[in-house]
């Protein structure tokens, strides 16, 4: 029973302390500057901007908010994914779902 409360644990601590945690100024700092660049699309339309110079600004933030993305999903695998791996079990078994869910719905968008 003894692995059982252990991957209990790894499961609350990987929700308590997320993968980010190192990083999280980094990830706020470039989520602040994704939200300049939305309100930038944002005042180009209220400009009438020409359309390919939107579609430029709209692609720049898609890569930047992908790159926030797969830094998400390479910390979450190296922290929450291998510490459930180690433990194995059931709790593996779930967080390597959660990763292959999560890596669909970002190929997909």
């Amino acid at each position: 029973m003894e692995t059982a409360t252990s991957a209990e644990d790894a499961a609350e601590e990987c929700q308590t302390a997320h993968g980010y945690i190192g990083d999280k100024s980094k990830y706020l700092a470039r989520l602040k500057r994704i939200e300049g660049q939305a309100r930038g699309v944002h005042r180009m339309i209220d400009e009438d901007t020409y359309c390919i110079d939107i579609l430029t600004q709209i692609s720049a933030l898609t890569k930047a908010l992908e790159g926030v993305a797969l830094g998400l999903l390479d910390d979450h695998l190296k922290h929450c994914v291998i510490d459930a791996a180690k433990l194995g079990g059931e709790e593996a078994d779930v967080k390597i779902k959660e990763a292959s869910d999560a890596i669909a719905r970002l190929v997909r968008s």
